[in-house]
């Protein structure tokens, strides 16, 4: 009696899992990242007020630095000088996932 040799087809695997096609789905579309931002949005309005947000948006955040734009010169002055120490301590109580070490204000118009 002859032994089998090695098997020359693969048998097919079984049935991806749902949460592994969801992963890729959510990766590909990029929707990791847009929920992330807006979540930086929301607790930057949060942060800064209804009425200051409306002259400034969020930019993105880079090795732990909020880059915001503001489109007020007098607005980022006193964002920059007076109001930074209370706009960082706010956004890492918003944030607790997210680690935000510095907040960097730029000049813009749009």
């Amino acid at each position: 009696m002859k032994t089998p040799g090695p098997r020359i087809d693969q048998p097919q695997p079984g049935p991806e899992a749902l949460k592994e096609i969801l992963s890729r789905v959510f990766t590909l579309r990029g929707w990791g990242r847009r929920s992330a931002r807006l979540h930086l949005e929301r607790a930057w309005e949060s942060a800064v007020g209804a009425k200051d947000a409306e002259k400034t948006r969020v930019l993105g955040l880079k090795r732990g630095v909020l880059e915001v734009e503001v489109n007020s010169a007098v607005l980022l002055q006193e964002l920059a000088q007076y109001q930074k120490r209370r706009l960082l301590e706010a956004l890492r109580a918003g944030l607790n996932d997210t680690a935000i070490a510095d907040l960097r204000f730029k000049a813009g118009a749009w």
